[in-house]
């Protein structure tokens, strides 16, 4: 494998290669036999232990590999995408008009009654949210919750 080529463009699994050479050659013991990255992907080795032999970024691109639901979003991929939007305009129009709001939370330091406390405290985990709730539900009214 050409360790000059230019790593931007490489498949994932040429450079995660690429960099288990490379990490091989500066981490870890010398004496150490070294393993390729798909015998690293398959081994049972720890993160922490790829990391100490092969680098930081050979454990992470490891633990991509090891993963069955990372995919690589390859030119095949991508033209697929294309011929889908081309084949169904009015579903990415409605998409492109979607606006997701996540609702913005601020952590207030704020004086509140013990009873109300011990109230939501009472209920269990979540005590948090319930309380939001509430508050919301007194502010906006139950419709706009």
């Amino acid at each position: 494998m050409n360790e000059n080529a230019d790593i931007d463009n490489l498949p994932f699994a040429e450079y995660a290669a690429l960099m288990a050479k490379i990490g091989a050659k500066q981490f870890g013991n010398p004496d150490t036999p070294k393993l390729s990255f798909e015998e690293l992907v398959t081994s049972d080795l720890t993160f922490c232990e790829i990391e100490s032999e092969y680098g930081e970024e050979t454990a992470i691109n490891a633990g991509i590999a090891r993963d069955p639901d990372s995919l690589e979003l390859d030119d095949e991929w991508f033209a697929q995408a294309r011929q889908w939007m081309k084949d169904n305009p009015e579903t990415v129009q409605r998409l492109r008009n979607v606006s997701f709001k996540w609702p913005a939370k601020e952590w207030a330091n704020i004086p509140i009654d013990y009873d109300i406390l011990d109230h939501f405290r009472a209920g269990g985990p979540d005590w948090h949210k319930r309380l939001n709730d509430t508050l919301r539900k007194a502010v906006f009214g139950p419709e706009n919750t």
